[in-house]
This record gives structure tokens, sequence and C-alpha cells, in this order.
């Protein structure tokens, strides 16, 4: 923009220079003058944009400062956010060094009380054979389950049919009963914990009922010892095939 002030001043000295002649005489100043009659007003006009450039170039002058001194302004601002941003991105790596710890802290944890919790778990049908019923005793008499499913820490007993406690905790033991009647005495038996009844199925004596099926369940808290066992009641019968219909399961919960 300067230079182009610049070159209107040589054209405005230009202008004037050009209007006065070689010759002195009258007719050479008359030329002179109607020249630089002819040319003023223009160099007037010349002198107001030149003044209008001028102040012009001083706004925008300004404007740049501004500009410049904002820029700064905003380069100093995103250099802090840049600054913050890193260590909130330290800040992340050190989260997650410190949670995948804690993951592995947790892993081995949990390995550790699987490896402390006693594993208990038994299933197992009453026939390994056959079929028909099994009684009347003349006693109540502990069912005596032949096939085992599974007998996860051995602690039931198949030449028994009960179950004892190894470890002190919560157990969940559930069964069922199948009775056939035919004119035969009608089922009943019950869940025991050693001496105590806790839950009972039967089936009515009815010779209109002869297929019928039942089941019960509970959850027991045993001490080490504790013995548990489905009874037949005395003088009642169940009936069994391959099919097995009397079932008789327990597991540990956890220990207490």
């Amino acid at each position: 923009m300067k230079g182009v002030l610049a070159l209107l001043l040589l054209s405005l000295c230009c202008c004037l220079s050009g209007g006065v002649g070689d010759h002195g005489d009258s007719e050479g100043y008359q030329r002179t003058g109607a020249s630089l009659a002819g040319c003023l007003p223009d160099t007037c006009t010349l002198f107001r944009e030149l003044a209008a450039m001028k102040e012009r170039l001083g706004t925008m002058d300004q404007t740049q400062a501004a500009l410049k001194e904002s820029l700064g302004a905003m380069g100093q601002k995103l250099g802090a956010v840049e600054t913050k941003l890193q260590a909130s991105e330290s800040q992340v790596e050190e989260l997650k060094k410190v949670n995948t710890a804690q993951e592995e802290e947790l892993k081995a944890l949990k390995k550790s009380l699987s490896a402390a919790q006693p594993k208990v778990a038994f299933s197992v049908a009453l026939r390994d054979s056959g079929g028909g019923i099994i009684g009347p005793f003349s006693t109540n008499t502990p069912l005596q389950y032949k096939i085992v499913f599974s007998n996860t820490g051995s602690s039931y007993n198949p030449a028994t049919g009960i179950f004892t406690a190894m470890v002190r905790g919560m157990y969940c033991f559930r069964y069922s009963m199948y009775s056939n009647n035919s004119g035969r005495p009608n089922s009943v038996v019950s869940l025991m914990k050693n001496s105590e009844k806790l839950v009972t199925t039967w089936n009515t004596d009815d010779s209109m009922n002869v297929h019928e099926s039942a089941s019960n369940a509970a959850v027991l808290q045993l001490e080490v010892g504790d013995s548990v066992y489905i009874q037949l009641w005395a003088n009642r019968v169940v009936y069994d095939d391959i099919n097995n219909y009397n079932t008789f399961t327990g597991f540990l919960l956890f220990t207490v």
C-alpha cells in the first residue's frame, strides 16, 4: 500500500512539472497557467484520496496489530489447553495401569477364594436295575439311592443313602417321589436332618390315583458331621424303574 502512495506522488510531480514550458515568454506563461488551471482540481482530489487511503492504512495497521495480539492470546490459550490435555492423557494412562493391576489382584483373589471354597455336590437315583416297588418296611427306613450321577466331595454314601456334611455351611437339597399304587400302600417320604423331619411328600391311598409324583426341597445350615437323607415311612412304598422317577440331589451353597 505504501508503494501505491509513492507511485501516486510521483504521478503528481510529473503532472505539475509537465505544465511548465521551456519558454519564459508570455505565451509560455499563459500555456503554463492554463495547464495548472486544468491540473489543480485533479490534484486536490488526489490529495483527498491520499489522505483517505492513509487513514484507512492506519486503521488497517491497528486492526492488524489487534489481530496479532488476539492470535498471540489464542496461541497461549491453545498451549495451555494442550498442556492440560497432555496431563490428562498421562493421568488416563496411569489410571489404566492402576485398573489393570486391580483386575489382576481381583483375579488372583477370586482364584484364591475358589481354591479355598470346598466343592460339594451330588445327584443320585433310586434303582440301579430293573423296576418295581421298594418297601414296605416295618420301621421308618432311609432310602438307598444306588445310581450315582455325581458325587463331588464324596459326601454321599450310596451304601447307606446318607449325605454327611464335611464342612460347615449352607446347603440346598431336593428330592422327587413316584408312586404306582395299584392297590398297594400309598407312598410317603420325608427329607431328614439327623433325626429331624423337615419336609414331606405323600400320595393318596386311592385306586383312582394310581400314578402320582411329587417333589420337595429345603435349604439347610449344616455343621460338620450332620447327616441328611430321604426316609420312607413305615408300611409305605415307592415305585421306580429305569426311568429314575425317584431322585435325591444336594450341593453346598457357601461356607459359614
